[in-house]
């Protein structure tokens, strides 16, 4: 795509600033950039201190990368978030909803709303949970819902993140940065507080205790290690929280409980956050060389004696071919039309889907059905000649891993450069809670930024950034 203004800015569009910047822009015309661009080097350092750092897989140095802050933040106004959530919450209820119906009595399917080879056939459905009904039948204890916009009243929902989403540390360390660097910024512009999260999360997880709690919910969060690319993100959630980060070899199973190793001796857990992928989080019922879960978890799962947050088997609603439902999923358990739109999706499992896919490859984004971190994807437009042919051979050899999107114009906002400001494209991942009689989405979220001129491609792990994410008071 080129840089021909063919996309919405959310600062200044058609030469005018708009109206949720217009305080920022007139602070920003006044401030000095040379003491922006020593913030700016403040906030890295800063970040480098505090270890907010990310492993990128397949890297061959396997070094620890800063994810780059950008200090011109992104600002949405009050209108515009009080649409946005209220299409979140509609599709969150819908994904639960969706999670407990396939698990269970499978209405979907029997409707013929959602082709039955498309759950039977995919490696995310999980057996294991059929006939499974959590408490308060959340599924989705915490779910990353990516937008990206593409006009003044244009938004998509790019993917929904009902596993474990990611990057809520940087959220709330952007925040807490900007804050500090820039206390006159607060004072003149009114931001709802995004501070709360942690607290929010913590109670969240406590409301979905299983019955067998007794007294207040001990909570946990399970992660795989410091070896893991998120490790910063579980420790720092936990010492939020103000609950235990355990690992693998810190829990057992003690009289149908599982229990973590403290100083006292063992103490049963009520509800795990756990940070550690399905197939590793038992060896007893999944992959049996793990050494990052607990043998037997399942078991106390089913039983009832423990809540897993987020519950084996959510990967499903990840799944790209099944978001290409997601408007029939969103009417068919809510009976309402879906409030945020989907992008246009080819499942490239259809032949005359393919057909399309193979003969418009370099206009397209393709996408593996199960990818994420933007890894196994092809940027049609931005594709040479060879990559091309190459990614035609995988969707030739196997075509059920793949759907295919149109290219969307994303939206820019700008970010700060030594020549001064200067447009990227963006997208947002706001957060949302979730608990058996409440649905908490936290105002703003994250919002990665392409830092490359042109790219579309905002995922940390292929160069991205991030920024502070604005939500204005009334």
């Amino acid at each position: 795509m080129s840089e021909g203004k063919k996309y919405f800015d959310e600062m200044i569009n058609d030469g005018l600033v708009r109206a949720p910047y217009q305080e920022y822009h007139e602070w920003f015309d006044k401030a000095d950039t040379k003491r922006l661009a020593k913030k700016s080097k403040e906030a890295e350092a800063f970040f480098r201190r505090t270890g907010i750092t990310f492993n990128v897989y397949g890297d061959k140095d396997q070094q620890e990368r800063l994810i780059p802050f950008d200090l011109v933040p992104r600002i949405v106004s009050n209108l515009e978030w009080m649409k946005l959530s209220k299409g979140i919450e509609q599709r969150v209820r819908a994904i639960n909803a969706f999670l407990h119906d396939i698990y269970n009595r499978q209405e979907i399917l029997r409707a013929g709303r959602v082709p039955i080879e498309l759950i039977a056939n995919n490696e995310a459905f999980l057996p294991q949970m059929m006939g499974m009904s959590p408490p308060g039948n959340v599924y989705t204890h915490i779910v990353g819902t990516d937008i990206v916009r593409t006009g003044k009243d244009n938004f998509f929902v790019l993917e929904d993140n009902a596993r474990t989403p990611s990057g809520v540390s940087y959220m709330l360390e952007n925040r807490e940065t900007m804050l500090q660097m820039f206390p006159e910024l607060f004072s003149k512009i009114k931001v709802q507080p995004v501070s709360g999260y942690p607290k929010n999360l913590r109670r969240s997880l406590a409301a979905c205790a299983p019955k067998s709690c007794e007294g207040k919910p001990t909570v946990a969060v399970l992660t795989p290690g410091i070896h893991n690319s998120a490790y910063f993100e579980h420790s720092f959630l936990a010492d939020q929280m103000g609950v235990e980060l355990v690992e693998s070899q810190d829990l057992r199973i003690v009289n149908g409980h599982v229990a973590m190793r403290t100083t006292q001796g063992y103490k049963n857990i009520d509800v795990l956050y756990r940070r550690v992928d399905d197939d590793y989080l038992d060896p007893l019922n999944f992959n049996p060389s793990s050494m990052l879960g607990v043998p037997g978890i399942m078991d106390v799962y089913r039983a009832g004696n423990i809540t897993l947050a987020n519950a084996p088997g959510t990967g499903i609603a990840d799944d790209k071919a099944i978001y290409s439902y997601m408007p029939d999923i969103v009417e068919f358990y809510t009976g309402e039309k879906a409030i945020l739109k989907n992008v246009e999706t080819w499942r490239c499992s259809e032949p005359s889907s393919l057909q399309y896919v193979l003969d418009n490859l370099a206009d397209l984004v393709v996408k593996e059905v199960h990818g994420s971190g933007g890894y196994g994807m092809l940027v049609g437009p931005a594709a040479s000649k060879k990559e091309l042919a190459n990614f035609a051979k995988k969707l030739k050899a196997k075509p059920s891993n793949y759907i295919a999107q149109p290219t969307l114009s994303l939206s820019t906002v700008p970010i700060f450069t030594k020549s001064g400001l200067s447009e990227r494209h963006v997208d947002l991942r706001p957060y949302v809670l979730v608990s058996p009689n409440k649905i908490d989405i936290t105002p703003g979220g994250l919002t990665r930024v392409a830092l490359k001129q042109g790219s579309l491609v905002v995922n940390s792990s292929q160069g991205g950034g991030t920024k502070d994410t604005w939500v204005l008071e009334e």
